[in-house]
């Protein structure tokens, strides 16, 4: 049954973690290999709450589970109480057990890293444009025409493990595939493929990456600010803790 998902926050941070930056949630059907992503500024509980709907309303199946990891983005009361009025099962991995979320784990090179790489987006431009991409051209050109194997079982060949895979397909193939699907969200699906030319929409995907990057922020300037303020917070506190013991200042 479609709509059983996992869910992970990757971070635009750069090389430098202050301060508030761009994440992209990224969800990742286990059955259909359906994905979606959104980009949100920080990774408050409220913004990951509505990245989540916002996905919901996108799939074109019913959204029936999440798995996540134990980050307090996603372990929380607020998205907690969303779930349980959707009628969404939550579950969670196990701590520092990335293999609990494979799936998820495997697309978020594919569908963000491998786009977006590993610059620093801090600004709400940056957000707004990552977004424009992932709703639209990406979002097309990874589910309508991008086709992936699936394992189906592994075999132990004496000292080796043979891998069988099933025959390649597209996410929405997948899609098409499940009675469960939407028919209406489907329908529009397969117009829009028959519609869209792959090259093409692969060439504005690059044109669009090419623009957010340059709205990438300059980390030297944020880690010098930062030095800065640390500085001015430690002198501070020995300035306090002078005048607490008495001694001159």
């Amino acid at each position: 049954v479609p709509g059983f998902s996992e869910v992970d926050l990757v971070a635009h941070s750069g090389d430098c973690g202050e301060g508030t930056f761009a994440n992209s949630l990224n969800l990742t059907d286990i059955l259909t290999t359906w994905g979606e992503t959104r980009a949100i500024l920080g990774k408050s509980q409220v913004e990951v709450q509505k990245a989540v709907e916002e996905i919901r309303q996108a799939l074109p199946f019913t959204l029936r589970g999440l798995d996540t990891d134990n980050g307090s983005e996603f372990i929380n009361l607020h998205l907690y109480r969303y779930c349980q009025r959707r009628a969404i099962q939550m579950t969670r991995g196990r701590p520092y057990k990335k293999d609990d979320n494979a799936h998820v784990e495997q697309k978020n090179w594919t569908n963000v890293r491998r786009q977006m790489g590993y610059a620093r987006f801090d600004s709400a431009a940056a957000v707004a444009a990552m977004n424009d991409l992932y709703r639209g051209d990406l979002r097309y050109l990874m589910n309508l025409f991008l086709p992936s194997v699936k394992l189906l079982r592994k075999v132990r060949v004496g000292s080796r493990l043979r891998r069988y895979y099933d025959r390649p397909q597209t996410p929405l193939e997948r899609v098409l595939a499940c009675p469960e699907a939407d028919p209406d969200k489907c329908a529009r699906l397969r117009l829009l493929r028959a519609r869209l030319d792959p090259f093409e929409l692969s060439r504005r995907v690059d044109a669009q990456i090419e623009h957010i990057q340059t709205l990438a922020s300059d980390t030297r300037r944020l880690r010098r600010s930062t030095r800065g303020r640390n500085l001015d917070i430690h002198r501070e506190t020995s300035l306090q803790a002078l005048r607490a013991s008495g001694a001159p200042v």
